[in-house]
């Protein structure tokens, strides 16, 4: 319901936030436009308020009939990621068609580039997440994909046991986004997908028993 909302609202036209190099470009022509606070959105029936890039309100600009918004605080309202590409000047909605390995900036204790570790059915996947502690514990870790991505690819497996429980959560809300209930050796590696539109942190934690093991190899999971 919100991307068909977001389509209709790109085709009445929207002024894109764009970079300082940008707003450089010789393209550029000047107009005679207005700030218009009377205009207000709606998105699925609900008012929603526009907001920068700086958490601040922001009123459209109208120009000849028509009104213009920053598109960042259209695809905040709407849970849609919004990217900009410096080199081509293109600004990127939804998910990219290239994915971005979630290794950038991974930060963990049981984060690992030991091949013992990060070989997993004869395939070597050079830097992961494993978590070979004993006992009954729970895994957990923390990703940070800054709303600059729409969709998780989440890569895992279960070593010697089950993994339960798995849940991923937004980090700053708490709010679930997604959870399985079992995840078992024999079923190999497992691909969970994920919308994460607007969400700074990701939470992901699950229960182990015993010398269960949580294998995610971190160059084959990515953002979108």
């Amino acid at each position: 319901m919100k991307k068909k909302a977001f389509v209709a609202i790109i085709s009445a036209s929207m002024l894109a936030c764009m970079g300082t190099g940008a707003l450089a470009a010789t393209k550029l022509q000047e107009i005679k436009a207005y700030l218009n606070p009377e205009v207000r959105v709606k998105v699925d029936g609900t008012y929603v308020d526009l907001r920068d890039v700086k958490g601040n309100a922001i009123a459209p600009i109208t120009y000849q009939g028509a009104n213009y918004f920053p598109i960042r605080s259209i695809s905040d309202a709407l849970d849609i990621a919004v990217g900009y590409d410096e080199t081509t000047n293109t600004i990127i909605l939804g998910e990219k068609v290239d994915g971005v390995s979630i290794v950038d900036g991974f930060k963990d204790m049981y984060y690992t580039k030991d091949a013992a570790k990060t070989t997993y059915k004869g395939k070597d996947y050079k830097e992961a997440y494993f978590n070979d502690g004993s006992g009954d514990r729970s895994s957990n870790f923390m990703l940070y994909p800054n709303k600059k991505h729409q969709t998780l690819y989440l890569q895992i497996a279960a070593v010697n046991g089950d993994i339960t429980d798995l849940t991923i959560q937004d980090g700053d809300t708490s709010t679930t986004l997604k959870k399985i209930d079992v995840i078992k050796a024999e079923e190999g590696l497992v691909t969970v997908q994920v919308d994460i539109a607007g969400v700074k942190s990701l939470y992901i934690h699950g229960n182990v028993k015993g010398d269960t093991a949580v294998f995610v190899p971190l160059t084959t999971s990515y953002y979108k």
